[in-house]
């Protein structure tokens, strides 16, 4: 993967954006992402969460393609509480 040189949410328009070493600009739709793979209110206050608080991190989940891995986990451990 090439390499990340900034990252931050856009509230203006709900992405988050990354721009990469090469100078390619990508921008991640928050909404979109979720309607698609957020299937409880926890999963979805877990991606807000991340998108205000660490939003390389949630970039990460979505490019890699871990997200709904991470979503299974943090919805197991809020079944446990």
């Amino acid at each position: 993967m090439r390499k990340i040189v900034s990252c931050e949410f856009n509230m203006d328009t709900a992405c988050v954006e990354l721009c990469l070493e090469d100078g390619t600009l990508l921008s991640i739709d928050c909404t979109a992402v979720e309607n698609e793979v957020a299937n409880s209110m926890y999963q979805r206050s877990e991606l807000d969460w991340l998108i205000y608080n660490d939003p390389l991190a949630y970039a990460e989940l979505i490019l890699n393609g871990n997200i709904a891995n991470y979503l299974k986990s943090v919805s197991y451990m809020n079944d446990k509480s």
